[in-house]
This record gives C-alpha cells, structure tokens and sequence, in this order.
C-alpha cells in the first residue's frame, strides 16, 4: 500500500515558510516534524470534519517516511486504534500533516522571535519529559478553555516603548536600555551580578521604578526577597515604596495575597492530579521528605480536594491536618514543614480567582529567622503560582517594535534558589516561555559561578546581563560567559573589571559599548 499524500491549499505556503524558519533540510523534513507535532497534541482528528483540500505540496511515500516508513505507520495505528492494513491510514497522516503545520504556524506567527532551535528544544524537552515516568514534569498546568475563561483574566498589556536610564559614561552620555524593543532585544529577560553595597539593589528598583513610570503603572512587578528586608533598608527604600506604590509584606507577619494551592485545576481530573503532584514534588524538593512522607502528602492532598465543594480550595492547615490524621503523633519532617506553612499564615486562605494581585506592586520579604525550608518552599510556590497563571493567558502581542509588557518578576538572591539542577532546569523553561506573554524576569545574584552551569547559560537565556564589582573579577572567561560575549569585547571586559568602583558596572547592552566601564 503506497501512501502519496498532498497538503491542503492553504498549507503548501506555510511548508515553505517553516522550511526556511527551522533550517533543517528538505520541505519533507517539516512535514514529518509537523505529523509528529499534531500527534504529541493527543487529539484525535475526524475523517469527515478536518479532512482538508489535497491543492498543496505534493510527496511520494518514500520522500515523506524515507526509512522510518513503519513507525510513522505504527504511530497512527496506536492513536486510532487501527490494523496497519487500514485503508485510511494515509488520509489520517494528511490529517495530521495539516495540523501540525497549522499550530506550528500559529506559535511562530504570534512569537516573531522564536526560532525554531527555540520550538525542537521545548518539544524534544517535553518528549524527555514523558518518558522519565517518576519525573514531575516542570510544564505548567494548561486549563481547558471553559475554566480558562473562568480562572484566567488577561492582564492588561503596555506595547508601547519603555526606555529605562540604567547609568552614564563617564562622559556623562545618559545611557538607555529600551527594555521591549525587538528591533533589539529578543527578551526582555535581565540578569545582574554583584557584591554586597556595590549598588545592584539600588540600581534593580531603579529600573521597577522607571518600568511602571514608563508603563503609566500598566507594568506591575513582584520584587522575591529570599534574605529578608532589614529596617535599615525598609528606611533606605520608602521613596521606592511610595514612588511605585508597593506595598511590603513581611513574612511571616503578613500573608502573601494568594493560596499558592490555586494554581492546580479542581474541575480537570487530569490536570487536578498533575497540578497534585506538583504541590508534593515542591515541598519534596525543598524539605528532604522521604518516599513514605511524599505519598502521604500526596494522598492526604487528593482527599481533601475531593472534599471540598463549590470550586473551593483548601488552605495548608487543612492538608496539615489530614496529614496528622495519616501520621498520628509521631514526629516528622513533613509535618514540621506543613505545620510551618499553616501555622504562620504565610499566605491567604481564600483564592483570588480574578487575579487582582498582578494589578499591584509588591515587595515579599522572607524573614531570615524562618526555616530554611519553608523559604525555599514558600518561594517556588510563588514562583510556579506566577508561571502557570501567565501560561494560561493569551500572548502579549508585538505592536510594531514593541513587545506587549505585562509584569516584571524579580528575584533576588538567585544563585541561592536555583542553586539545584531541577530548580535550574525550572528557571530555563520559565525564562523561555513566560517572554510570549509579557513577563520580564529579572535576577539578582552576588556572583556569577553558580549560573555558568553546563546545563544553563545565561548568555542565552537572558539577553541582557549587568556586572557590578565581584569577588572574582580576574575569572574572565566566566565573565565571558555570563555576559555572553566572545573574544572581540574580552579585553575591554577584563580592564574594565579591574578599575571597577562601588556604583559602577559593565554590560552588554546593545545600546552601548559592550564591556566599557559606565557608572550606575
């Protein structure tokens, strides 16, 4: 049985258009990445509604499987439930062929700046993903469109320019960094280094402070502190507070305006069950709970899900309890966490199912006093609440130049959070999807070692890097690394670091000279 396919009309232009975009050979290439796309999707098309027009591009059954003829076959098979005999197994691979070319083109039409190394490494990432059975996968939590439209409110987006002084020459040339513009920046991702006092704080809350001014208040932003905010710079950052009108919630003595236990679906039974056991691998991660303990969670958190009514969620004292009910009165570390989490009401209860926290500005400020682990904890619940709130939402448009903005989430001391491999792996799959939707991250770190991972480069993940003054300042090919310049700009680099004072810094700022000494 021959199978000769064509693609819909409508298609043989967009074969052309992914060709030239993914760079990877032959039209048949794209197709067979199409097919296999369509079919990571897990719908199941029908023969007489998506059926489309045959007035496309043309291939030959040894041009569109080549040597893998058996699998593409075997694939279909698996999916329909089909003999491999079945006389409509070639209109089923068309089919998919159509699809997935169509929803390709769809992503790269919304994200002019995706590439398609960008769109292989999410998928095949996706793909690693599901075969590593007891890994819990890093994808956010995707709502079905009714509860989409009932959970999810579109955050208003700023697609105008936002053009933020970030320092002078020494000259005293006014330096600007235009934050949304894709004529030059293909992120809006930052990543700033440098010691204690060297002015990165200072220099981070001056550019929140000029994003919501440029944005007329319509960019919000979350400033993480993981050490704690001391007195002394509750004082030294008040005209901050007032100019951005951000409110400062001291943890453990405010609770932070979400239930971070609303981001799972509890109307999906599917998504439910993952969002489930995304909540325990979190706590898992950051308190060295056993395997008898992550069961326990996980089993006293579908329990109480299932006992609530109305779309309700439960709070962290209602999971704690349950899980004295499992444990009885013996000791344990999943107890002294989640007693932790309850006890100190680190968060609301109730659930903001509109969203209205990412209207406003705020400042969370995780005490030093409290457990090490519940700071963790705390902060990728936040983290992964944020992640999947913008995942559900639309993308934010380009308009012209300029990259519809939404928020800024900045996170300090981010050599210490991402410090582990799967937190690592986290951050990277967060830095590359959330930009579609309008979100800049910015992280605060006191030196750069721990983000010159093998597995993690800065250099592309985030496209604009500052560097204040840092311990080690004579490592330049690490500096190299974080900036993500070559060997042109490493000379300037190198000198520049070894005359840097307090308040100054270098960057790659495509607006300026890369590596050349500028003060904040």
């Amino acid at each position: 049985m021959l199978i000769n396919i064509r693609t819909s009309e409508a298609n043989k232009p967009i074969v052309q258009e992914l060709t030239r975009r993914l760079n990877l050979g032959a039209e048949n290439v794209v197709s067979r990445i199409a097919f296999s796309f369509s079919l990571s999707k897990n719908i199941k098309l029908d023969l007489e509604k998506d059926l489309l027009d045959s007035k496309g591009k043309e291939y030959k059954d040894d041009i569109l499987f080549g040597k893998y003829r058996d699998y593409y076959i075997a694939l279909i098979c698996q999916h329909y439930g089909l003999y491999k005999t079945d006389k409509d197994i070639g209109k089923y691979i068309k089919m998919h062929i159509d699809h997935g070319l169509t929803i390709m083109n769809k992503i790269f039409e919304e994200n002019k700046n995706y590439s398609g190394l960008d769109f292989l490494l999410e998928n095949i990432e996706t793909g690693i993903e599901k075969l590593e059975e007891n890994e819990v996968s890093n994808d956010p939590i995707i709502y079905d469109e009714h509860t989409r439209k009932n959970r999810i409110v579109n955050k208003n987006y700023f697609a105008e320019s936002i053009k933020l002084l970030v320092g002078k020459s020494f000259e005293n040339e006014d330096i600007y960094f235009k934050l949304n513009d894709t004529s030059i920046h293909n992120n809006a991702h930052i990543a700033v280094a440098g010691n204690s006092g060297t002015g990165k704080t200072f220099f981070a809350n001056s550019i929140l402070k000029q994003v919501v001014k440029e944005s007329k208040g319509q960019v919000n932003f979350i400033f993480l502190d993981f050490k704690g905010i001391t007195e002394e710079d509750e004082k030294k950052n008040s005209e901050f507070f007032n100019a951005t009108s951000c409110e400062l919630i001291k943890a453990p003595y405010k609770p932070f305006p979400v239930n971070p236990l609303s981001f799972i679906d509890n109307i999906n039974e599917k998504n439910k069950i993952m969002g489930i056991n995304k909540f325990v691998d979190i706590i898992t991660s950051y308190s060295n709970i056993g395997k008898n303990q992550q069961q326990t969670l996980k089993d006293a958190t579908k329990d109480v899900f299932a006992g609530m009514k109305g779309g309700q969620y439960p709070s962290f004292k209602q999971i704690y309890e349950k899980v004295l009910e499992y444990e009885g009165d013996k000791a344990s570390t999943l107890r002294e966490i989640l007693e932790s989490l309850s006890e100190l009401d680190l968060f609301e209860t109730t659930v903001d199912l509109k969203n209205n926290f990412l209207n406003s500005n705020y400042y969370l400020s995780l005490s030093g006093d409290l457990p090490k682990s519940v700071r963790f904890t705390s902060v990728f619940l936040i983290i992964n609440y944020i992640y999947n709130t913008f995942m559900n939402m639309d993308n934010a448009p380009i308009e012209g130049d300029y990259q519809g903005m939404r928020y800024v989430l900045l996170i300090d001391e981010a050599h210490t959070i991402f410090k582990e491999k799967k937190s690592q792996d986290l951050l990277e799959k967060i830095l590359r999807e959330i930009r579609s939707k309008g979100v800049s991250v910015i992280l605060l770190s006191q030196g750069i070692e721990e983000f010159n991972q093998p597995s993690f480069d800065f250099s592309s993940m985030c496209e604009t890097a500052f560097l204040f003054d840092i311990k080690d300042k004579t490592n330049l090919k690490m500096m190299q690394k974080f900036m993500g310049i070559g060997e042109k700009e490493a000379t300037k680099l190198k000198t520049s670091m070894e005359k840097i004072q307090k308040y100054q810094l270098v960057s790659n700022l495509k607006e300026f000279k890369v590596g050349e000494l500028f003060k904040a």
